[in-house]
């Protein structure tokens, strides 16, 4: 059973905010991650107990996953210098 995805108002504000090709690649990305919240590749942030990001390119998609709801909520989309501030 996937995972639903929810993108939360800035994640939806950084999609919009992108060029067309990496928006193309990031909501792939984000599609993905209905059926494996945890792909290859993607690394626990370790401040928060929740947190995971994955890369696509130079952009670093922040997100938390609730495994009980099987729910993946994307918090932000940012460009690897803006990612973690």
């Amino acid at each position: 059973m996937p995972y639903t995805i929810a993108l939360e108002t800035a994640a939806r504000r950084d999609l919009a905010n992108l060029e067309r090709s990496i928006g193309d690649r990031v909501s792939d990305a984000i599609d993905r991650l209905a059926h494996d919240p945890r792909p290859p590749g993607c690394k626990k942030i370790v401040a928060t107990k929740l947190r995971y990001r994955i890369r696509v390119g130079s952009y670093r998609i922040i997100y938390e996953v609730y495994d009980a709801s099987r729910q993946v909520s994307v918090k932000l989309i940012r460009h690897r210098s803006e990612a973690y501030r």
